[in-house]
């Protein structure tokens, strides 16, 4: 193993930002091995979500050479794989974390120095922005500067394919592999963007008409006797970019009851009013619940920073009820089917339907019901719109597909999740269920439940730092059975898929569907007591999540259901390896 002090003089000689060659050559005259081990040993690892971790000197974080290097690494791949590359150029976006400017503009320089054009986002963009640019301008790739919903100490490097959707294997292992091939910086100069240079165009404003152009498109039609300017609701950013996008596109679809809070509405990389600017945490929403109760105001939706993922929450009796990402996912299928259902004829679309494997099975029954296509991919918005194109290809129309964390998709705007497009479709359908039916989205969501039956979940997600053991429970959840586990509890296995071996119970050849992707810990089960779950590793966080819905009856009976199987799991699979619950 090379020694740790060759590593980190590596790092003085290729690295010209102050702050961090500080911070290294400290360490370094300290001897803090330990903290030189943590920063320097491991390299970041370029995966399907690109880049995403802590800001910092070393190796192992995202910092101004760790950036140039992978950009360095994508454009040589780009240039290998498309000899057009130079001239379709690459869209480059940015949010509004610590140093998310600087690092857009040193990805910008190694595009350019290597004679690749660069469309450029002048100011501040909510991330679906990148992917709709690479479309619109028919780019050979895009990438976005952002964390999403990680604390503020954190950035990242997403990357979008030229077909708009975030790239896929193997694309992934061969970008990873450009990037140790160009690991020498050709330039540190950020002000390349700024200054008349023939490769880099200003791109943002004739991109974001084209945006609000397709959000017109969306499902659902606006009547003016609805009265969408009586719609009334509280929005935040949670100090993220998505204010002004959201407030536009409500504008132009006559949405003008929008109540912003206001601690929360302009970008702070800071995040100083929430622990995490997630909508899913607890907590993250009291402010804006506190503005709707100030304003009498009985519906919420949010963003995060990044405006790709959508929260919604409703004043029921009295109280207030943030939908799961499953019921908002099943409230905007719904209105999506009965659209569909509504035009006659010709105009009625072959529609599919698409959610990922840890989604609730909710939308599988209706679209089943109601004979439309639905299909299952795996986690992430890289499966999901990479399966709508296909589907596309094959006659069908994919309006549709989302993922249980807040994350849902309108191809008619981007192969991606985006919390405007979905913000928007989400007030077309309350309003018209409102002004047709006189339901409210909580009433709805009830009146779904009659039809296809209570869909109740149990998720959560244990942490676990370390990667040893993490692989040594999933190790021994597969020692529980051969080829599988065939009982829990006192309830028997009806179907078992184990997505790093590729095995499947419930197909002919016992191989799952699915694609598989090495290193990619996930197993879902079926019990005869009508629960099915999924546990897997986040590719993102150092977390083991579960996915757990039940089936009942009643909400009472499939909530009980689910519950009971994540005490099981808690005390026979997770809590022997000291793993607590969130």
């Amino acid at each position: 193993m090379e020694p740790i002090e060759n590593l980190a003089r590596e790092w003085l000689r290729l690295d010209q930002d102050e702050a961090t060659t500080t911070v290294i050559r400290h360490l370094l005259e300290e001897n803090n091995r330990v903290e030189l081990e943590k920063r320097l040993r491991t390299r970041l690892t370029f995966g399907t979500a690109g880049l995403r971790a802590r800001m910092g000197a070393g190796f192992s974080r995202i910092n101004a050479l760790t950036v140039i290097q992978a950009s360095q690494g994508l454009a040589a791949y780009l240039l290998r794989v498309d000899k057009d590359t130079s001239v379709k150029g690459v869209v480059i976006g940015h949010d509004a974390r610590h140093n998310s400017e600087r690092y857009a503009k040193l990805t910008a320089t190694a595009f350019v120095t290597k004679g690749i054009k660069v469309w450029w986002y002048e100011d501040l963009v909510h991330t679906p922005m990148v992917p709709f640019g690479v479309t619109e301008l028919r780019a050979a790739a895009g990438v976005m500067i952002t964390a999403s919903h990680n604390p503020a100490r954190d950035n990242g490097y997403k990357v979008y394919w030229s077909n708009g959707c975030q790239i896929t294997p193997p694309h992934d292992k061969e970008i990873a592999v450009s990037i140790r091939n160009n690991l020498e910086p050709l330039s540190w100069d950020p002000s390349l963007v700024d200054q008349d240079n023939l490769l880099v165009e200003g791109s943002i404003d004739f991109v974001k008409a084209a945006y609000f152009n397709s959000i017109r498109r969306l499902p659902g039609e606006i009547r003016s006797e609805a009265h969408p300017e009586k719609l009334a609701f509280v929005y935040t950013p949670l100090h993220g970019v998505g204010e002004s996008f959201m407030r536009e596109a409500c504008l132009q679809e006559g949405f003008s009851g929008m109540s912003v809070v206001k601690e929360q509405a302009m970008p702070d990389p800071n995040f100083p009013t929430v622990k995490f600017p997630n909508p899913e945490e607890r907590g993250a929403l009291d402010l804006a619940i506190a503005s709707a109760n100030e304003h009498k105001i009985d519906l919420i939706i949010a963003n995060d920073p990044d405006a790709d993922r959508l929260a919604a929450a409703e004043r029921v009796n009295g109280k207030w009820h943030q939908f799961t990402g499953d019921q908002v996912g099943v409230l905007l299928a719904a209105y999506v089917m009965e659209e569909n259902s509504r035009l006659s004829g010709s105009s009625r679309l072959k529609l599919a339907i698409l959610s990922t494997a840890v989604s609730t099975s909710m939308v599988r029954k209706m679209a089943e019901r109601e004979g439309f296509h639905h299909q299952e991919t795996l986690t992430g918005f890289k499966w999901l719109g990479s399966l709508a194109l296909q589907l596309r290809e094959d006659g069908y129309q994919v309006a549709y597909g989302f993922e249980e964390a807040l994350g849902y998709m309108f191809t008619e705007v981007a192969y991606d999740k985006d919390a405007v497009a979905a913000g928007i479709v989400f007030l077309k359908a309350i309003l018209y269920w409102r002004s047709k039916e006189g339901l409210t989205p909580w009433q709805k969501l009830q009146q779904l439940y009659q039809r296809y039956g209570y869909f109740e979940n149990a998720n959560t997600y244990f942490t676990s730092l370390d990667p040893t053991v993490t692989n040594r429970v999933f190790d021994n959840i597969r020692s529980l059975g051969n080829p599988h586990l065939t009982s829990l509890g006192s309830w028997r296995v009806k179907g078992w898929r184990d997505m790093t071996t590729g095995y499947d119970s419930t197909t002919s050849d016992h191989r799952a569907h699915l694609p598989i992707v090495e290193g990619n810990q996930m197993i879902t089960c079926d019990l005869d007591n009508g629960v099915h779950f999924t546990v897997r590793c986040s590719g993102t966080e150092p977390k083991i999540k579960v996915y757990i819905e039940g089936q009942g009856e009643n909400e009472l009976d499939a909530s009980s259901r689910a519950e009971a199987v994540l005490r099981l799991l808690d005390q026979e699979w997770f809590s022997p390896y000291g793993l607590q619950r969130a």
